[in-house]
């Protein structure tokens, strides 16, 4: 293909970012390039990566890592080196949040305004930070730094939360929680002025209050073993999982886990043995196994907590999926927004191969595997299993049409196993019984765990207006009233408005809902549901009619746009949201609030019937079942 790219050279500093993820260029980017560009002769430097569109993302996010912002030139420089149409990488570096395709400076605080930071002030942190610093988006006097409003960026359980990008030959990326508009003003100055900005909490109960309490699964390493040591790691029970999936064989590997009865953890909750046991009757000889790290659900940060604190758990479910389905590649797809998750977890891959406990002849078994990791730019769709394929593959991120399956045809079109953290993580224990257990648990012993219908243990996230918030490990079962009860319940004894389950595309509950059990049977009996584990509690001092807002246009700005029912339908739904909420302050509306409701539940409908992908087919559910309780919002 010859690609007629014509403009601007990229910089050395461009040209540099790019070639530290393909290598250097073979011919054509280093003397000639202005004439090669000009005269239409194809630039043949690089079409050594020509087969590596998947390498899109990863070389965006170097450009963007050095410079601030993906330049024109520097673009027309990747084009050639992946032999990607200039129009078609353009529309995947502007599908992601995370990705600036105009200039601006340096220093970057992205300050989180979604759901549970406005619960503790992030809009009057906005508000400060407007008068101190200027509007979101304009820059510094000396164009060194600004600021942006951000969606969740899984921090919730110590809001309101930031995270910090500073560009340059070492690129920087923190986050910190809770801040205040002193604090995000004084480390982008630090920043500016070439000082460490100062992260995070380092104190796990911060995150994790359960951590070195008796009876955890889950949880039991978080904060007990140093998330940076294989050592320690294994000392504390780490491959024993491996060990015996490898001396069972794959067949007896999927069994106990169908025996488990475990069910994915994302939301979906599809059988995990089922899913394994397709990929495994695939007679293809490529077949990959892809972690699902991108949890963007608003409320949501469980994997995270895995990710940062049992990163080698991680690697090593992972390889146990990849020896049950007969995969011999890897990709952990992490959502953007975690930068300790993203350090750690590249550590423990690392270590993990330099162990050869990732790579050829892994455990002298002769079975080979590898994973490589991937980062997400700022895209909640992606947590969609197909969407995240694309953006795998270097694509702008779009669900597939299903069928056919992932099973069958996923990542790259081959057979994929795909599954998220949390799931991954409980299949440790089905092959062991826990971290210091002995012996080998087996899936009838972790199916004794809970419930008929919900099995094993299960994380929750509770933010909001509760004392003691943070990732909570629980039996299925446990009443909502009881989890609340670990987290110290309503502060100042206040009472309980509404109760969101399931996150932005979950639903609202009332006080009526405290003894419900959670498991996934329980709440679908009362029209809710588990989704990812977010329990997000708001008292009686909460502004429901401003977090519906938010929540409306949280779907307004995430919607992929390739469907017109979601496209249209999440962009009706919050200027319909606008309307009720401006009629409130001044009566006599064009319609009747009764006659606005009824299109409000028109739209969800029609988004929930012909939306491609779960985004549309949720993106109404909190909303309307906030808006048809009686009393719990007043519009």
């Amino acid at each position: 293909m010859d690609l007629h790219v014509i403009g601007p050279l990229a910089s050395p500093a461009e040209r540099a970012a790019v070639d530290a993820i393909l290598g250097p260029a073979t011919s054509g980017w280093s003397g000639g390039e202005r004439n090669a560009a000009t005269d239409g002769r194809a630039a043949r430097g690089g079409h050594e990566a020509r087969s590596r569109r998947d390498l899109l993302l990863p070389v965006l996010h170097a450009v963007q890592g050095r410079i601030g912002f993906i330049s024109q030139p520097a673009l027309n420089y990747v084009c050639r080196r992946l032999t990607i149409p200039p129009a078609e990488a353009y529309g995947v570096a502007t599908f992601y949040a995370l990705f600036a395709t105009a200039p601006r400076p340096p220093v970057v605080a992205h300050v989180c305004d979604d759901i549970a930071c406005r619960l503790v002030g992030a809009e009057a942190l906005c508000g400060d930070l407007e008068r101190s610093l200027g509007p979101a988006g304009s820059p510094s006097a000396d164009g060194r730094t600004t600021w942006l409003r951000s969606p969740c960026l899984g921090l919730c359980e110590r809001a309101p939360a930031a995270m910090f990008t500073l560009a340059g030959e070492s690129s920087t990326t923190i986050t910190a929680a809770p801040v205040d508009a002193v604090g995000v003003a004084s480390r982008l100055a630090a920043a500016a002025a070439g000082r460490t900005m100062a992260g995070g909490t380092t104190d796990v109960r911060a995150f994790a209050p359960q951590a070195g309490e008796p009876g955890v699964r889950l949880l039991a390493r978080v904060g007990q073993v140093d998330p940076e040591g294989l050592e320690a790691y294994r000392s504390a029970g780490g491959y024993r999982a491996l060990a015996n999936a490898i001396a069972m064989g794959r067949e007896a590997t999927i069994a106990e886990v169908t025996a488990s009865r475990l069910v994915g953890r994302g939301g979906a909750a599809f059988p995990t043995g089922r899913k394994w046991s397709a990929v495994l009757a695939e007679r293809s000889g490529q077949k990959y196994v892809v972690c699902n790290a991108d949890e963007s659900e608003p409320g949501t940060f469980k994997d995270r907590v895995l990710l940062e604190e049992d990163p080698f758990a991680v690697v090593e479910s992972m390889t146990i999926e990849g020896f049950a389905v007969g995969a011999s590649k890897g990709y952990l797809y992490l959502r953007g927004e975690y930068p300790i998750a993203g350090e750690r977890m590249a550590n423990a891959i690392d270590r993990a191969r330099s162990a050869g406990l990732l790579g050829e002849n892994i455990m002298g078994s002769g079975f080979a595997f590898d994973v490589e990791l991937r980062r997400g730019a700022g895209a909640y769709i992606c947590g969609e299993e197909t969407a995240l394929f694309e953006s795998i593959e270097g694509k702008r991120g779009e669900p597939r049409n299903k069928p056919p399956f992932p099973v069958e045809v996923g990542l790259f079109g081959k057979p994929t196993a795909i599954n998220n953290v949390e799931t991954l993580a409980n299949v440790l224990l089905v092959l062991t019984g826990g971290p210091s257990a002995d012996g080998v648990g087996g899936g009838e012993a972790f199916a004794s765990i809970g419930t008929e219908g919900s099995t094993g243990p299960k994380l929750f996230c509770l933010s909001g207006h509760v004392a003691r918030p943070g990732v909570y490990e629980v039996t299925f079962g446990v009443t909502l009233r009881e989890l609340l009860g670990l987290a110290g319940g309503v502060p100042g004894g206040r009472a309980i408005q509404a109760i969101l389950l399931g996150g932005a595309a979950g639903v609202f509950v009332g006080e009526e809902a405290l003894d419900t059990p959670l498991t996934f049977e329980a709440t679908r009996a009362i029209g809710a549901t588990l989704g990812s584990g977010v329990v997000m509690v708001f008292d009686e001092t909460a502004d429901l009619v401003d977090t519906l807002r938010r929540i409306a246009q949280f779907f307004r700005d995430e919607s992929c746009g390739q469907c017109v029912p979601c496209r249209v339908g999440t962009v009706r739904q919050e200027e319909l949201l606008a309307r009720l909420a401006a009629a409130q302050r001044a009566p006599a509306p064009a319609r009747s609030r009764d006659a606005e409701l009824e299109l409000l539940r028109e739209i969800g409908q029609a988004m929930r019937d012909a939306s491609i992908c779960g985004l549309g087919q949720t993106a109404s559910s909190a909303i309307e079942s906030a808006l048809k309780r009686p009393g719990m919002v007043a519009l």
